[in-house]
């Protein structure tokens, strides 16, 4: 039975859903004070175009709901939107039903490492976690080495071959549940930063003092590749067939919805079986296309 969705509602079961309580954050996170101030009408928040401040929030509430500690990025990575990252972890699960002992493969996995911490602190998931960018697995192990919680729980792998995405990460002797990837959306670095600057733009409308830069942060391979979020998804579905025996559900997200219907094709030719799921994050409406090559 398909989920009715309401624009601007969480999954049910994600813990972010209504507003931020600054109260509840920032005792559990003091550091976060200096950010907070009064909106318009009084409501306690923070600048969401300063990167300074959304970063010092992501690292309240991943202290608050996922009991990690020290969580941190490096200077121009990408800072991950909690919210909606949690809402993919919580459709993908129903994917799943009731089986027990999950993993899980997250492709560009990142500095923050956020996939694999809400989904192994939610539902006690395994997870392999790659990613192309050394410096991005050098910082997610540290926050891994930092939190007792995580390190039987998630492992690293570098993916050296940057034309590929499964191969070299997936071994021979290797099976999982599932596979996630927030694909790059960009085709190129210009138009992330024009992209950027309409976000920083409409964050700041009517506030004089505007902050400059990218607001989210994010390298190269989390913002852009050539060809853009449809041809990588075009990518991943051609190489899933490889994997078909030791991956039940691949899934990504999928930012533009005129990508889904030329994935959908190139997929359907190759035997596999599609789902879509829809999630809704404020004004924004995303998907996971979800597929199998299981009968």
């Amino acid at each position: 039975m398909k989920r009715e969705i309401k624009k601007g509602e969480l999954h049910p079961n994600n813990p972010h859903k209504g507003k931020y309580n600054f109260s509840i954050l920032s005792e559990k996170l003091p550091e976060l004070r200096s950010f907070i101030k009064k909106n318009p009408i009084g409501e306690d928040t923070i600048d969401f175009s300063d990167n300074e401040a959304v970063i010092c929030l992501n690292k309240a509430l991943i202290k608050t709901y996922y009991n990690i500690d020290n969580w941190d990025i490096p200077a121009g990575f990408l800072c991950p939107p909690i919210p909606g990252r949690a809402d993919y972890i919580h459709y993908i699960a129903e994917l799943l039903s009731k089986k027990e002992n999950i993993n899980v493969l997250d492709i560009g996995t990142g500095a923050n490492c956020i996939y694999p911490i809400i989904g192994s602190q939610t539902y006690g998931w395994n997870f392999t976690a790659s990613d192309i960018d050394p410096k991005s697995i050098e910082n997610a192990q540290k926050i891994i080495d930092i939190n007792p919680n995580l390190k039987d729980k998630v492992k690293l792998k570098l993916q050296e071959d940057k034309n590929h995405i499964f191969t070299r990460i997936i071994d021979s002797s290797d099976k999982f549940d599932l596979t996630m990837c927030n694909p790059p959306f960009h085709s190129s670095l210009e138009e992330a930063l024009k992209a950027n600057k309409r976000k920083v733009d409409n964050l700041n409308k009517g506030n004089k003092n505007i902050k400059k830069g990218l607001n989210f942060g994010g390298q190269k391979a989390e913002l852009w590749c050539p060809g853009g979020e449809r041809l990588f998804l075009k990518k991943m579905a051609k190489e899933s067939v490889i994997f078909a025996k030791q991956v039940f559900y691949f899934t990504s997200l999928v930012s533009n919805k005129d990508n889904i219907k030329p994935t959908i094709k190139v997929l359907e030719k190759l035997g596999a079986k599609c789902k879509i799921l829809e999630m809704s994050q404020g004004q924004k409406v995303s998907r996971v296309l979800a597929w199998t090559f299981k009968k």
